[in-house]
């Protein structure tokens, strides 16, 4: 199936639009084995975002399960590799959202997951059409992993999406690269790549 295709016109930002951040939270802000050095460049735009309609924000947070055994096959891999970042290694403040995006729930709301995609909550998107959103603005990290997950979960949904450059991170900048080239050469019906400053400009 080939996703390619013409660019469509930007999407509409309006009451369709709605925000996710993903996963800012302190587990990769500071010096843990998760560390994304450049989380706080894009901090201020992901706040700036979230602060233009705080109630139309949903925050996600990735929650690792308390030890290796509670999780199920790859995953359970997954964390005897990062034994260090199981819950019962892990300061339970680093769980917790960077401020301050932590200050605004409420009204902007609070979605912990186990897994990569924010769609894996089995209420989210059903959720989301009850209000009537067809346009998703996602940001946050990583660019490569729960962002990336996030992504095409929305995009299988029928999701638009809009990702403003500035506003993603990721703990490598080739992965970053080349997810963001993905994104623009092959998803150009479903996902629309622009800057926050268009996001603020025009989500009113």
């Amino acid at each position: 199936m080939m996703a390619r295709g013409p660019h469509s016109p930007p999407f509409r930002l309006d009451r369709s639009a709605f925000h996710i951040a993903v996963d800012m939270q302190l587990l990769f802000a500071e010096v843990t084995e998760w560390f994304v050095p450049w989380l706080p460049r894009v901090l201020p735009n992901v706040v700036a975002i979230a602060r233009r309609h705080p109630d139309r924000t949903l925050l996600t947070r990735f929650i690792p399960p308390q030890q290796p055994e509670e999780a199920t096959g790859a995953w359970r891999d997954y964390y005897v590799h990062w034994r260090g970042m199981t819950r019962d290694r892990l300061d339970p403040r680093l769980l917790e959202l960077v401020e301050p995006l932590r200050a605004l729930v409420p009204p902007a709301r609070l979605l912990d997951k186990s897994v990569y995609s924010a769609f894996a909550h089995p209420g989210l998107a059903g959720a989301l059409r009850r209000k009537g959103i067809e346009t998703l603005i996602v940001t946050g990290g990583e660019t490569d992993v729960c962002v990336a997950a996030t992504v095409i979960a929305a995009i299988d949904l029928g999701f638009r999406v809009v990702l403003p450059a500035d506003a993603l991170c990721s703990g490598s900048d080739t992965t970053h690269d080349a997810l963001m080239t993905l994104y623009r050469q092959r998803f150009t019906q479903q996902i629309e790549t622009t800057s926050t400053e268009r996001v603020l400009r025009e989500w009113e």
